[in-house]
């Protein structure tokens, strides 16, 4: 079944990212306690299974917290998500648009730019359309568009 399998929080913008076993989301605002809130970019997430792809084409192991997103997933694949909606725990999420990876990627690891720019490998961002609380471990489900 498609879970949560790791959450991050930026408190401090350019700060580094937080391990969290919970976040509560707010709909209209995005993540409790995050730097960056509302418009559209409320809250990113990637693909656990496309980031071991992104490892396996850089012979690498990189960390994924270094991607920066807030949410990673297993077993769902969110490439062409665009407009339709994320339930993970209690939360809707309705995807935006895929999420492209910056220069900042690769001072992080060489190639990780490049690497990350095909099939969505940089993931996804949206907003929040219903507030709650998403945990490691969560369901998730992708839905039609809301």
């Amino acid at each position: 079944m498609p879970n949560v399998s790791a959450l991050w929080l930026k408190p401090a913008h350019n700060g580094a990212m937080k391990p969290i076993d919970t976040l509560t989301l707010l709909e209209g605002t995005g993540i409790e306690g995050n730097a960056d809130q509302g418009g559209w970019r409320q809250v990113t997430i990637i693909s656990e299974d496309r980031w071991s792809q992104v490892n396996a084409d850089l012979d690498a192991t990189v960390d994924p917290q270094l991607r920066r997103a807030n949410i990673m997933v297993a077993g769902l694949e969110l490439a062409e998500s665009r407009g339709r909606v994320l339930e993970l725990g209690e939360c809707l999420i309705e995807i935006r648009g895929e999420t492209r990876p910056c220069r900042l990627m690769d001072e992080q690891h060489s190639g990780l730019r490049d690497a990350l720019s095909s099939n969505w490998g940089g993931g996804v961002f949206g907003v929040v359309t219903r507030s709650g609380t998403v945990s490691v471990n969560d369901e998730a489900r992708l839905l039609q568009g809301g």
